[in-house]
């Protein structure tokens, strides 16, 4: 199976934060492979902008240089690299003075779309978009993205909405969360939205709970202080499972266009119960033979931050009251894995005895690694001699329903495309970051106000103990992490 690849107008995209790790890893990659694969057309350009001392050349060096250090042998020929690097342009420039923005406004073309990419830190971002403004580099085709996080609380959230609203109209700014951008995540539309089979079945009376896991094997690696503020509520919790849960759960949209879809997501936000304390597991990973404890990642021995948490949701609509969704994510667990698990209820009555072992009908979307989908269903075990009943997987990874050899795009390649097309369904609105906020921050207060320590776990493990308590209680029990 060969993807369709659509081709994008031309356009300037100018990335601030071009030398920071972000643009490196991932956004220069994206835009390189979408290059290769003949969707960025020639007269496209890419101009990296920082306070880093380069020129042009410098940069083309240091563009190279990442390819080798975060491709390796998967990037594409050395043709189109030649070329891609040929396309990269670069100017220092100083959010925070005059520093070389002329220089960049003159690189600027009148006549193509052009984006603008925010790979730096929220702080920097109302400066940029004044200094954008006094530049005279926004237009009707100007876009912006910028990288979460979108605040700290739900104030920070509205300053910073209010900061791009007096410069941008809402369909200029995009807030860009990369889950949204794999494509197991935009699958879960296709597989609901356009098959008969599952949505007369997706609520409360045929589900019988949906949980969420975000797994990661790796500790919290050079982010200390950034993490020390977050912790896993903030940084995962609150944007991107958030994201995960609505598409879950939302209403059939009336259409596939941006403010459809987001409009069902904001609903789904806001039909969230408040979670009791009961409800909400916290944890830290401990020291391992050969890695150190969170505590002595982030340098604060009295640190009280969160690296794991699971916690209990309820949606109280029409489709899922009665319905939990169990969300977990944390870091040091045993294995680095993402997945939605959608488990249906048993049957009213099996004809074949209570004596025969039974299965539950689980649906599992895996976002890495290994993306697919897999369907556990009940059939009759080859052999004569009775009826033996097993469950077996029907199942499809996308590697081998494409081709072993066929790439699939990260999501940042997708994404990115998405800006230059304008096109908003798979960014977060304001509003939408505005509720998800507003249901995080009385979870975050109510834990503060009782100073509970989180519970330790051992790296390498599923999670703390009391996160199996929390399933127990109800007669569930968490899928294993592997």
């Amino acid at each position: 199976m060969v993807s369709r690849v659509i081709p994008v107008d031309a356009f300037d995209l100018v990335i601030f934060g071009a030398t920071g790790d972000l643009a490196r890893r991932k956004i220069l990659p994206a835009l390189f492979r979408r290059f290769a694969e003949g969707q960025m057309p020639p007269e496209a350009r890419v101009i990296g902008a920082a306070r880093s001392d380069l020129d042009r050349v410098g940069f083309q060096a240091m563009v190279s240089e990442a390819f080798d250090e975060f491709m390796g042998d998967t990037a594409p020929d050395a043709k189109s690299r030649a070329s891609f690097i040929e396309m990269l342009d670069y100017v220092t420039v100083d959010a925070a003075s005059d520093q070389g923005w002329s220089d960049l406004a003159t690189k600027i073309r009148p006549d193509v779309v052009r984006a603008f990419y925010f790979s730096v830190g929220p702080s920097l971002f109302g400066a940029l978009a004044a200094q954008l403004g006094k530049f005279s580099l926004i237009s009707p085709d100007t876009r912006i993205v910028v990288e979460k996080p979108f605040g700290n609380d739900l104030a920070s959230a509205r300053a910073l909405n209010q900061t791009l609203a007096a410069h941008f109209n809402e369909q200029q700014i995009y807030r860009i969360d990369h889950y949204l951008g794999k494509e197991t995540v935009q699958n879960l539309m296709a597989v609901r939205f356009a098959n008969v089979l599952f949505e007369p079945l997706w609520n409360a009376r045929f589900v019988d709970h949906v949980q969420i896991t975000v797994a990661e094997s790796v500790g919290i690696g050079g982010r200390g202080d950034y993490y020390n503020r977050a912790g896993a509520m903030r940084d995962m919790v609150q944007n991107h499972m958030m994201q995960l849960l609505c598409l879950i759960a939302m209403e059939p949209p009336y259409c596939f266009e941006p403010d459809a879809v987001r409009d069902e997501k904001l609903k789904v936000i806001n039909a969230l119960d408040p979670v009791l304390a009961r409800d909400i597991v916290r944890g830290q990973y401990q020291a391992g033979a050969e890695s150190a404890s969170f505590h002595e990642d982030i340098g604060a021995p009295d640190s009280q931050t969160e690296s794991y948490i699971a916690l209990k949701v309820g949606i109280s609509n029409w489709r899922w009251k009665g319905t939990p969704f169990y969300l977990r994510t944390g870091k040091r667990l045993r294995a680095r894995a993402s997945e939605i698990a959608v488990t249906f209820r048993d049957p009213p009555h099996s004809i074949f005895g209570e004596t025969v072992p039974w299965r539950t009908n689980v649906l599992v979307i895996r976002l890495q690694p290994d993306e697919g989908m897999t369907l556990r269903v009940m059939i009759k075990e080859p052999g004569p001699g009775g009826m033996r009943l097993k469950d077996v997987a029907l199942d499809m990874s996308f590697a081998e329903a494409l081709g072993e050899d066929a790439h699939i795009p990260d999501a940042y390649e997708r994404l990115i495309m998405d800006v230059i097309r304008g096109n908003q369904t798979l960014f977060m609105r304001g509003d939408e970051v505005e509720a998800a906020w507003a249901w995080t921050d009385p979870i975050i207060a109510e834990w503060q106000k009782t100073a509970e320590s989180p519970e330790p776990y051992d790296p390498g493990s599923s999670g703390p103990e009391n996160a199996l308590m929390l399933m127990h209680r109800d007669d569930r029990r968490w899928r294993e992490i592997r």
